[in-house]
């Protein structure tokens, strides 16, 4: 390796931003390029959804200080636009013509939302929330008497009706299946959260099918498949989101839910990895592809991609986390599970101070810890280990989740 060499990342968020200043921690002296289309610095995107979208973060979130890529020597292109990948010639095109050559490229293009195809989308006061900027417009319609309508009860719609509710709004929550995070949590475990949004006021509409968005030239209400009609200033729409792989496809990368990789975070072609929501790695201890859109995938996969370009080895298996906070609870969750045939309950559901497992013949898929601290390490240990679990000593509370593991 030396100084000639050219580092170029593709994207210029969470996981493009660690990896930059991974390359430099572990020492690479050569060239590296960080180009993003948004004309901010690398952000964090949780608190958009949260303290920031409140108005309550006490700075932005921004991933470093201003003048940090200066001093790393890490040159920073914002409002700047890829349009092309060329492998054959290891090269860049940007909009306007101007191609970068680079010996290695980690793309780390993300996520954009799913955008609902039915009329009225594009009214006046129909929202999604990606970016600062989004989050700087909602902040500005949510408040005391404002009418809002939250489309999809997913992690993003749940977070922001509860900003919307704690600023004063008048929220309903409109939701496809019968109760919030029905998919990741299933439908005894999303009664939680229903709970909870109910008790803060909020409106919860369940199993719903929104047909369109009303209004002349702003939206004023949603109207559902049923003949429903609900009333609304802004209408906030948060049906999940697809990676951005569309660079990656073109350039000829194997895509199948993003851009595939090997555990390295190696894309099919060489001297390109992929990293954060865009990529769907291969994960050595599920034995499976893995594409996770959370914040801690983009903190720690980056800098793995980094140290894969500089030739070390590298073996991507964490255990998958991600947290929430919704009013006065918080929550984290460790583990993957898309199947389960028991579910455990430890401490006061009611309460909302709790610990929940999802087992699958006994081993641990999963765990989420709500208003309870100091235990999703543990929780993803126990994950790790495979141990078959007695569900009485897991229920109870009196048990330290260490002692499961022996």
């Amino acid at each position: 390796m030396t100084s000639k060499q050219t580092f170029l990342i593709v994207g210029a968020g969470l996981a493009g931003a660690k990896a930059a200043d991974t390359l430099r921690g572990e020492g690479f002296d050569g060239r590296v390029v960080l180009l993003g289309e948004e004309a901010e610095r690398p952000y964090e995107r949780p608190p958009l959804s949260k303290d920031f979208l409140r108005g309550e973060a006490e700075q932005e979130p921004y991933v470093h200080d201003a003048g940090f890529y200066a001093e790393e020597e890490i040159e920073l292109r914002t409002s700047t636009e890829v349009v092309a990948i060329k492998p054959g010639s290891s090269e860049v095109e940007l909009a306007g013509g101007q191609r970068i050559a680079y010996d290695a490229l980690l793309l780390a293009t993300g996520a954009e939302p799913v955008r609902l195809p039915i009329p009225g989308g594009a009214l006046d006061g129909v929202h999604y929330l990606r970016d600062l900027g989004d989050a700087r417009a909602l902040g500005e319609a949510f408040g005391p008497g404002a009418r809002i309508a939250v489309i999809g009860a997913g992690w993003i719609g749940a977070e922001t009706a509860a900003s919307a509710r704690q600023k004063g709004a008048d929220v309903v929550l409109i939701e496809r299946g019968e109760v919030p995070l029905e998919r990741v949590l299933g439908p005894d475990v999303g009664v939680i959260f229903r709970d909870l949004h109910r008790a803060h006021g909020v409106e919860f509409v369940a199993g719903a099918c929104v047909e369109s968005f009303e209004g002349s030239s702003a939206v004023e209400a949603v109207a559902l498949g049923d003949g429903r009609r609900v009333e609304a200033d802004h209408v906030i729409v948060g049906v999940g989101v697809r990676p951005r792989t569309s660079l990656a496809e073109a350039a000829g990368l194997s895509i199948e839910n993003g851009v595939l990789t090997d555990a390295s975070l190696r894309t099919s072609v060489a001297n390109i990895y992929a990293a954060g929501d865009v990529a769907n790695a291969f994960h050595p201890f599920y034995g499976a592809h893995l594409r996770v859109e959370h914040w801690a995938n983009a903190l720690n996969q980056g800098p793995a991609a980094a140290r894969a370009m500089l030739g070390q080895d590298v073996s991507y298996d964490e255990i998958p986390y991600f947290f929430s906070d919704q009013y006065d609870l918080g929550m984290e969750y460790g583990g993957h599970s898309t199947a389960w045939d028991e579910v455990v309950y430890r401490g006061d559901v009611e309460g909302r101070e709790c610990v929940v497992f999802w087992l699958r013949e006994g081993r641990l898929e999963a765990g989420m810890n709500v208003n309870v601290w100091d235990v999703n390490e543990p929780i993803r240990e126990l994950v790790r280990s495979r141990t078959e679990l007695d569900a009485e000593r897991l229920a109870d509370p009196d048990e330290p989740l260490e002692g499961l593991l022996t």
